[in-house]
C-alpha cells in the first residue's frame, strides 16, 4: 500500500487530493498532525535551524512512512532541504507540488491592485545533483 504523507502548514484541496491518488497511484493520504504543521508553520526565520524541532517532524515521518512513500514536502526552504534529504537517505519519494499563476491587475485611479490565482497542476519529484 503506498502513501502519500503531507508536510505543509496548510489542508490539500480537493483537486490535489484526487490528483495524487489518480496520478502517483496512492492508496491513502495522510496530512501532518496539529503538532507537526505547528512546528512546520513556526520555523523561525531570524536564527539558525532548530533541528531539535525538525527531528520531531521526521520521527513522525519515520513512523508512519515505509520504502517508497511519496512524501509533499513544501515549506520553509532550510527546512524543506533538511527534510528533503532525509527522504533522499531513507528511500522515500520526496514531492512538490507544481501551479500555474494567474496574475489579475484591476485599476482604481491611480492604484492598480493585483490578484495573484495559483491553481493546482501537478505534483514533482525533487532530484538531488548527480555529477
Amino acid at each position: 500500500m503506498k502513501k502519500f504523507i503531507v508536510l505543509m502548514s496548510h489542508d490539500m484541496s480537493e483537486l490535489q487530493k484526487n490528483d495524487a491518488y489518480k496520478n502517483l497511484e496512492v492508496d491513502e493520504i495522510i496530512e501532518a498532525p496539529k503538532k507537526i504543521k505547528t512546528i512546520w508553520a513556526n520555523i523561525n526565520p531570524t536564527s539558525e535551524l532548530d533541528i531539535d524541532r525538525l527531528n520531531d517532524v521526521i520521527l513522525w515521518i519515520k513512523g508512519i512512512s515505509q520504502k517508497q512513500d511519496y512524501i509533499l514536502v513544501q515549506g520553509e526552504f532550510g527546512a524543506t532541504f533538511y527534510i528533503v534529504d532525509y527522504c533522499f537517505k531513507n528511500n522515500l519519494v520526496p514531492v512538490y507540488a507544481t501551479s500555474v499563476r494567474r496574475v489579475e491587475e484591476t485599476r482604481n485611479g491611480n492604484e492598480v491592485l493585483t490578484n495573484r490565482i495559483f491553481v493546482h497542476e501537478g505534483y514533482r519529484k525533487y532530484i538531488s545533483y548527480k555529477k
